[in-house]
């Protein structure tokens, strides 16, 4: 199991989403409960469901090992691309 830090979760998630300005915070300092706001044009079209799906995919072997227990998503499509 990997331990996380704000911005490994940030990297994981820009290398998923090339296009992406990611902002993480570790929730409780425990390197396992986030908050990450994701802007990407790469959302534009989808539903707020596929760019969480998004996401989640980016960070799927983290999820699955259990090094990620909770994560808050924001999501957004950047004013340019809209």
């Amino acid at each position: 199991m990997t331990v996380l830090t704000a911005e490994s979760l940030a990297d994981l998630i820009r290398r998923g989403i090339p296009d992406a300005a990611v902002a993480a915070q570790d929730l409780r300092g425990d390197g396992a409960h986030f908050s990450v706001t994701v802007e990407a044009a790469a959302f534009k079209g989808l539903s707020r469901i596929e760019q969480h799906r998004k996401v989640y995919q980016a960070l799927a072997g983290h999820v699955d090992d259990g090094s990620l227990h909770a994560i808050q998503i924001k999501t957004a499509v950047p004013d340019s691309a809209a």
